[in-house]
């Protein structure tokens, strides 16, 4: 992963130099004696992370902070303030701001080389993680391509599986993962024959078994990643299609042995699935589709779920209506 330069602001020659000595024999970097030089050298190079001096003339660090995530194309990029400025009051002032941490001069180098390196791998992994996520949204729109869903499906059907994984007592994180993996669960459709996945009636025996082949070909494909979210991607792909009394498919599974993950992508997909319109139905009412749920719970459907996603129908219908009209527009 490419990783900009560092770019060091400060009115004082002396001090411009100091961070060469500590930082220049491991890291790029750039430097800048005033506000405006910072502004202009981070528009221009994108540096991955800026050290910036606080009492400099006509424009000071805050305001130089400020003005840097006020703007959407450097608001994301980290400013570690370097002050002799050590009282609670300007920290205050400098987070407010925007800053993400303080070095206190006079400068210790292996205080400010753990610093950089730290904030540095942060940078590293949110990068990792938008490109992570960048990936999972391609995939998901991939499994759709040839298929007769729209592309608001998948992106639906994940926000129910965060609302259900909510409210079945998962972590925050989780639940922000589940939401990103479940719109990979029809990755292996990219497999599937377009005849098949555009046939507008029932499908026949032999076409039924080809189809049924997407579960163990999204696995395939998604697994090839260790990464944590595109492993719980290949789960909830291979197992979204099994049946709490056995009877789903490919590997029969039962019960509490189908992981959670596939159990709440199952209520939410089914749901969304009904409730949608497609070139062989209309739109089920909620009423007719929640009582499909219900009348699944036990066979198809982990109960307590099914429980659960009655319980939160007036969250889930909110979410409906919102994605509705953005599929209008």
């Amino acid at each position: 992963m490419t990783q900009g330069p560092i770019l060091i602001v400060d009115d004082q020659p002396e001090n411009l130099h100091a961070m060469r000595h500590i930082l220049g024999g491991d890291y790029r970097l750039l430097f800048a004696a005033n506000g405006a030089e910072a502004l202009k050298a981070t528009r221009k190079r994108h540096p991955s992370l800026i050290l910036l001096d606080i009492e400099m003339p006509d424009m000071d660090g805050y305001s130089v902070c400020r003005a840097l995530k006020a703007d959407s194309a450097t608001e994301e990029i980290p400013v570690i303030f370097v002050t002799g400025l050590a009282d609670a009051g300007n920290e205050a002032s400098g987070f407010e701001a925007g800053a993400v941490d303080y070095i206190v001069k006079p400068l210790s180098p292996p205080i400010v080389r753990a610093r950089v390196r730290t904030h540095l791998s942060l940078v590293n992994a949110s990068q990792l993680d938008r490109s992570h996520r960048d990936a999972l949204s391609m995939l998901g729109v991939a499994g759709h391509f040839n298929d007769t869903d729209t592309g608001v499906h998948i992106w639906r059907m994940a926000h129910y599986a965060r609302e259900l994984a909510t409210a079945a007592g998962w972590e925050p994180a989780a639940c922000e993962r589940i939401e990103q993996a479940a719109s990979m669960h029809d990755t292996g459709k990219i497999g599937i024959p377009s005849e098949i996945l555009r046939k507008p009636g029932k499908l026949n025996g032999e076409e039924w078994a080809v189809m049924k082949t997407h579960p163990r070909i999204g696995h395939e494909i998604l697994r090839m990643s260790h990464a944590p979210m595109f492993q719980l991607a290949a789960e909830i792909a291979l197992y979204h299609h099994e049946h709490w009394d056995g009877r789903g498919y490919p590997e029969g599974l039962a019960g509490e042995s189908i992981p959670e993950s596939a159990r709440i992508v199952a209520v939410a997909d089914v749901f969304d699935a009904l409730t949608m319109k497609r070139p062989y139905k209309d739109p089920w009412s909620i009423d007719k589709a929640m009582g499909t749920l219900r009348e699944g719970s036990g066979s198809h459907f982990e109960p307590r779920l099914v429980d659960l996603f009655q319980d939160i129908l007036p969250r889930i219908l909110k979410i409906k209506a919102d994605w509705d009209a953005k599929e209008r527009n």
